[in-house]
């Protein structure tokens, strides 16, 4: 196997068990070398990717790829495509070639799947079938690039905007290689009964998200976006703890083997250290290792999971 294949190879998912937690660039401030270096020196293994990560290095997408590749971290996978679904004519034409572009740079880094969220614009349509149509393209054009489509609803999204929902058009478009993206902060702020996480096909979770904020509930759309994109903490750090917890001991009793990310947008961390934030990360990895889901941690400066028993 090669070097870069077995940096990207997939984790074992035969006995169980949750292989890493791992974090999104967009938690760090700082070129792209110097995040992938706190994240691995921290003892994290895997790495969300967001694509201003790679068309914005100083050298190019060429070498930030090389990065990616000389970092040793497995690419957890590519973010994020905006307000593909629903449209027409120049509009829909318009985003068909952004997702190809996308695609092509999700696959150039190593990822398994490009995560796209829940459309926000007005001039989308709100037919479920419309929507299911064109993620159903999408995941065909992923197809022969061997990449999957974690779809993710926006809690602010025009039409779909609770994982229930996005569920449904998954659903709706019936494509092997299209499947959920679930955000527990999205499912924190529109209070989604967590039992409904029951109605979803556990090996059709293509990856989950995890953040905590620090206030009790979001009382408008422009709150909850605010919040998304500013205020965002790391599971165990918020008033939300508990919940988080629950949402991740739900997903696992239910059969859930896949990836943990933790996508965290905080104004206050992009001015701390990189070393400062990628510990406090770890500590909220630990936690919901060793607390949350009681697995141990077998090797120092490894954040990695035994299978439960």
């Amino acid at each position: 196997m090669t070097t870069r294949a077995a940096a990207n190879a997939a984790p074992r998912r035969d006995q169980g068990s949750v292989d890493d937690f791992g974090m999104d660039t967009i938690t760090l401030a700082g070129p792209l070398e110097a995040k992938l270096a706190a994240m691995r020196e921290a003892g994290f293994t895997q790495v969300m990717l967001k694509a201003n990560d790679i068309v914005g290095h100083p050298a190019g997408v060429d070498a930030a790829v090389r990065a990616v590749q000389a970092s040793g971290l497995r690419v957890t996978g590519f973010q994020v495509l905006r307000d593909f679904e629903g449209l027409s004519g120049h509009l829909h034409d318009y985003k068909l070639d952004i997702a190809k572009a996308m695609l092509e740079m999700a696959r150039a880094v190593g990822a398994p799947l490009l995560l796209a969220c829940s459309s926000t614009s007005r001039h989308a349509s709100d037919d479920p079938e419309a929507i299911a149509r064109d993620l159903r393209k999408l995941a065909m054009l992923a197809l022969p690039l061997g990449l999957k489509v974690a779809y993710e609803g926006l809690s602010w999204g025009r039409t779909i905007n609770e994982f229930t929902t996005a569920w449904d058009v998954v659903c709706r478009a019936d494509m092997p290689n299209l499947g959920l993206g679930f955000d527990s902060f999205h499912a924190l702020a529109t209070q989604t009964a967590p039992q409904a996480l029951e109605q979803v096909d556990p090996a059709k979770i293509f990856l989950v998200q995890l953040a905590d904020f620090m206030w009790q509930e979001v009382r408008s759309a422009e709150e909850r976006i605010a919040t998304a994109r500013h205020f965002r903490v790391f599971p165990g750090e918020g008033v939300h703890s508990a919940e988080v917890a629950a949402l991740v001991q739900r997903l696992a009793a239910m059969g859930y083997r896949g990836d943990y990310s933790f996508e965290v947008f905080n104004d206050d961390y992009q001015q701390l250290p990189l070393p400062l934030v990628a510990q406090r990360a770890r500590r909220s990895a630990l936690w919901l290792g060793e607390q949350v889901l009681r697995r141990s941690v077998p090797l120092p400066n490894r954040i990695r999971l035994k299978p439960a028993a």
